[in-house]
């Protein structure tokens, strides 16, 4: 593998970085030179510097080999989060090295997760830099599958077979320019709608953009304290929810949509099955939230359980109430809505609603099996026969997914977590969720956890969000052999 090629790629996506974080120094002059101002400039160049040297210093390639490919992905991903810590480390405040990387991880992958005590305390340029993180990693993922896997073929890559088969045979016949472009407008074109929307319902002007860099990334990062909840306004918490569900799903379904193609949100069998277990069990959390008198009539039920079950089901996190105050059941759905998380081929996190179906068809075929042994039964997605190897990836994927669960649980149990924050934060790191119970409850954080703590749940994050094989595979030392 030629170590230099890949360099060389990673360059360019620091230079991309780099200019969101001038981009973000430019509204921190703009507010009359604040405190991020120097921080993210020094940043910056720090950051254009990195990225310009292989760019000067390698030449380029037109083919890549399978691994140099992977390794552009994977790397990119982690110098990014390193670079992200820059501007916080130069900012200083709350941000010691651990919470800097903390806070830098969370953001690009998308989780949501934060450290910071007062999130009002921090200038509009490093507000704009948390929210801008969130935008750069929800779309990360997908544009670098869509761009980099037609050049390699069938190898493995970041995110899993069943997804990228998705995202690459059921939605599209075109080049793969053409499909950056294609998700590229769709996601710009939420966003743009996005706040929009929140302006006219109440919200400033750098609140609204903040807000919706974070709903379209499912990410959840917020400019106020209390998060949505600071603004108290019932429509601003209706365009969220909306937008957080439909950033939830496959994107390429949402285009389809939109061209009036087929394949599309009313047609998409998983979809169907998202959107059906997503508002019935909201309804099951109003309910059970309105006959507990946790609020004082059904439509205030409705408005916090729908609003805190899109936010978790998606891997938002946004948050309007304190939810380690409701009943044991809504918590159960909602630990429940942390593990599963949104549709493949989305922003959003958790082990993916597709492969939660794909193990009830499963279950059910081998129940079948079992009344009527000599019976061939194919499991079907979208009507299309599914290969055994994608099946069972799937399965492999659920099962190693709840372990990486245990695992992370055990280690903050030996950190002295109380036993439901220790399941609650390893569920919300792996699932990139953001909030939990416990000690990191809807309006708390992890800024109290211990530095163990703090390390295992950034990777889980970034376990979670490259699909986990991706991470383990780039630091297996036979394959760079």
């Amino acid at each position: 593998m030629k170590l230099q090629v890949v360099f060389r790629y990673i360059g360019m996506v620091l230079l991309f970085e780099s200019a969101f974080m001038l981009l973000s120094a430019l509204i921190s002059y703009f507010n009359g030179i604040d405190s991020g101002f120097v921080p993210l400039l020094l940043s910056f160049l720090f950051t254009a510097l990195l990225g310009s040297f292989p760019l000067i210093f390698v030449d380029k390639t037109k083919s890549l080999s399978s691994k140099e490919s992977y390794a552009i992905v994977i790397g990119a991903w982690l110098t990014s989060c390193v670079v992200g810590t820059f501007p916080y480390l130069l900012w200083g405040g709350e941000f010691s090295l651990i919470n800097a990387w903390f806070e830098s991880v969370s953001g690009f992958t998308t989780t949501g997760a934060s450290i910071l005590n007062d999130i009002e305390a921090l200038p509009k340029g490093l507000l704009f830099w948390r929210s801008m993180t969130h935008w750069i990693g929800g779309v990360g993922v997908v544009m670098f599958a869509l761009v980099i896997m037609p050049m390699i073929g069938r190898s493995r890559m970041t995110v899993s077979n069943l997804e990228i088969s998705s995202m690459a045979r059921d939605n599209y016949r075109f080049t793969s320019k053409t499909i950056i472009k294609i998700l590229m407008g769709v996601y710009l074109g939420m966003t743009i709608a996005n706040t929009l929307a929140l302006h006219i319902a109440g919200m400033g002007w750098f609140d609204a953009v903040n807000h919706a860099l974070s709903t379209i990334a499912t990410g959840g990062f917020s400019t106020k304290n209390a998060s949505i909840g600071h603004f108290n306004n019932v429509w601003i918490e209706a365009i969220t929810v909306f937008f957080m569900f439909v950033a939830s799903i496959h994107l390429g379904v949402v285009f389809a949509t939109i061209a009036l193609r087929k394949n599309n949100i009313f047609t998409n069998e998983n979809t169907r099955f998202y959107v059906i277990t997503t508002l019935l069990l909201c309804l099951i959390i109003s309910l059970n939230l309105w006959s507990n008198d946790s609020y004082s009539t059904i439509w205030e039920s409705l408005r916090h359980g729908i609003f805190q079950g899109v936010s978790i089901v998606t891997s938002t996190g946004f948050a309007t109430a304190d939810t380690n105050v409701w009943p044991a059941l809504c918590i159960c759905i909602l630990s429940y809505f942390s593990i599963q998380g949104g549709m493949a081929g989305s922003t959003a996190g958790g082990m993916k609603s597709d492969r939660v179906m794909m193990a009830g068809k499963v279950i059910r075929m081998q129940i079948r099996k079992q009344q009527h042994p000599n019976i061939i039964i194919r499991i079907k997605n979208n009507g299309v026969v599914q290969e055994s190897s994608i099946v069972n990836f799937a399965i492999l994927y659920i099962v190693i997914y709840i372990l990486f669960i245990l695992g992370g649980t055990l280690i903050n149990a030996a950190c002295g977590l109380d036993t439901m924050t220790s399941f609650s934060a390893s569920v919300a790191s792996m699932g990139n969720i953001g909030p939990g119970f416990g000690e990191i409850g809807s309006l708390n954080n992890f800024s109290s956890m211990p530095v163990i703590v703090k390390i295992v749940s950034t990777l889980q994050m970034l376990l979670g969000r490259l699909e986990i094989f991706g991470l383990l595979h780039f630091f297996t030392m036979k394959w760079w052999v």
